[in-house]
């Protein structure tokens, strides 16, 4: 017994470590594909299947998790894990192509996948029930700040050193986290049966998750519908949908738990997950672009303005992990002030303009980051709590799954919106231009002055001014279509505060084991 604190805390430090080597990959190759663009000689449109390789291949990888922990071991299959993922980056480093790269990405994604669901799964299974709240209060703290470190670290490593080092250096943390994982995590006592790999539903599952991935990472880009594979690959994704969860629920052993579903409190703490990725995800996707692609910031720069509000995320998860254990106020209340302040932050951001500079993102980002905590916690608890240790990785490896989903919906949402939307705002400018308005002619006969006085004959005069106009109406269209954004998000989280009212439910008696577990039952009635 003696032994049990201390190890306890280095599987703390394993998984936590394991974890952010995903969590920061997810973000730190995004700031370094000019420099591979130029390096590998790749067009945009070739770099972008980089990100997309990974984020498909991890996400199948995500939703097998749970299985594959149970069938192989939850030991093997976490140190298995993080041995393919440090094997690739090595492998992703020294990629002489993009093609190469794309493969060795796709290899690191199966790697990946394995990571952030067993990581949660292992936690919840070494701390007692009465410490949940405790064991996600650690696990969110590596969520939230991770991808925040990624762009900062990214753009660090890019500026002083190249793009190969954002693979290098996961090599020492996999190495270390090997060791750590193969001494320290002990297999779960929980261990669920399972049987033979249904091979139909995993190509079901391939195709289902990977065409909706290349759907909604290139739709924008390719026009959505009006482009016939964007069509045929969404037909395929609902199609094979269907027939993956039809076949998952009439087989003996799915490869993914929908049962699970039945349990009503872990159904809407699934949704929330859902809800919860797609809010999150956008908010998070916005900013860095409006902060480099309109006010100029570097990607380090970026880094910088977002860290403080992910820290503060990172302190409160603690904090209301405290509050959860002490039983002062109810779960869902905690969730529903963490909705309330993350709507504050984003009404606040919804009034930038040209001037906005850094400081102004300090508070409402501190904002985000407290929201965060109280939402982060609350939820997990409150989805994870009613299931039975055996059912924990399949749980987490659905509702993980399901945030994820809910991030691309919500990226490929917020990409269209502002195609859509400032092509909308740039539109209704323009029609309050008119050289028959003096105020605007006088512009114009100003801006045509400077350009001559500096050289440049009438006509030509005339065609900067008019290349000059365009461009800053189009940046205050951009202005205004990111401060719609915003205010979408925030409705959109407003909207899901009614909502916590599902999670009220009459006193049930736990079963099995659970039964006697009152500490952390009395917070969630």
């Amino acid at each position: 017994m003696k032994e049990a604190a201390p190890n306890k805390w280095i599987v703390v430090v394993t998984v936590i470590s394991a974890a952010l080597l995903q969590l920061i990959d997810s973000s730190i190759v995004n700031v370094t594909l000019p420099q591979m663009m130029g390096n590998l000689g790749a067009t945009l449109g070739d770099i972008s299947w980089v990100v997309t390789a990974y984020t498909g291949a991890n996400v199948i990888m995500i939703t097998l998790s749970g299985w594959l922990s149970s069938k192989l071991g939850r030991k093997n299959y976490f140190t298995a894990s993080i041995i393919v993922f440090t094997i690739a980056s090595v492998f992703c480093g020294n990629a002489t192509s993009v093609s190469e790269l794309i493969i060795f990405r796709i290899i690191q994604g199966i790697g990946g996948g394995g990571l952030l669901a067993t990581a949660q799964a292992i936690l919840v299974d070494t701390f007692p029930r009465e410490e949940l709240g405790k064991a996600n209060a650690i696990f969110g703290m590596g969520v939230i700040i991770g991808p925040s470190i990624g762009p900062t670290l990214g753009g660090y490593i890019t500026d002083q050193l190249s793009w190969n080092w954002v693979f290098y250096i996961n090599i020492p943390v996999g190495i270390v986290a090997t060791i750590l994982s193969y001494l320290y995590i002990r297999e779960s006592e929980h261990r669920l049966k399972t049987g033979r790999m249904d091979w139909l539903a995993l190509a079901l599952l391939v195709v289902t998750i990977g065409s909706l991935q290349v759907v909604l990472e290139k739709g924008e880009s390719e026009d959505w519908f009006e482009t016939r594979y964007i069509l045929y690959l969404t037909l395929a994704a609902v199609f094979a949908g269907i027939v993956f969860v039809w076949r998952q629920l009439i087989v003996k052993d799915p490869i993914l738990n929908l049962r699970l579903m039945k349990n009503r409190q872990y159904a809407i703490g699934c949704l929330f997950s859902l809800v919860q990725g797609v809010g999150l995800y956008a908010s998070v996707f916005v900013i860095p672009v409006f902060l480099q692609t309109m006010l100029g910031y570097t990607a380090v720069d970026t880094g910088l303005i977002l860290l403080p509000g992910s820290l503060a995320a990172g302190i409160m998860m603690p904090v209301v992990a405290a509050i959860m254990r002490k039983n002062w106020i109810s779960p869902a209340v905690l969730a529903a002030i963490g909705f309330s302040l993350f709507i504050f932050f984003v009404w606040r951001l919804s009034s930038m303009n040209m001037n906005t500079g850094a400081g102004d993102f300090f508070w409402p980002l501190i904002l985000r980051g407290v929201g965060l905590g109280m939402l982060f916690i609350p939820l997990l608890t409150l989805t994870i709590f009613p299931l039975h240790n055996r059912d924990v990785p399949q749980g987490t490896a659905l509702m993980t799954t399901l945030r994820q989903l809910g991030g691309a919906f919500g990226i490929a949402a917020a990409t269209t919106f502002i195609g859509t939307r400032s092509i909308f705002h740039f539109n209704r400018l323009s029609e309050h231009l008119t050289v028959y308005d003096q105020s605007t002619y006088d512009r114009l006969r100003g801006m045509v002055g400077l350009f001559m006085s500096k050289g440049s004959d009438a006509g030509t005069a005339q065609s900067q001014t008019l290349l000059a106009l365009k461009g800053s109406i189009f940046k205050q269209a951009m202005i205004l279509t990111y401060n719609d954004v915003f205010l979408i998000v925030g409705l959109f989280f407003a909207l899901c505060i009614p909502l916590l009212l599902l999670f009220k439910t009459k006193k049930e008696k736990k079963p099995d084991a659970q039964s006697s577990e009152s500490g952390l039952e009395l917070a969630l009635e």
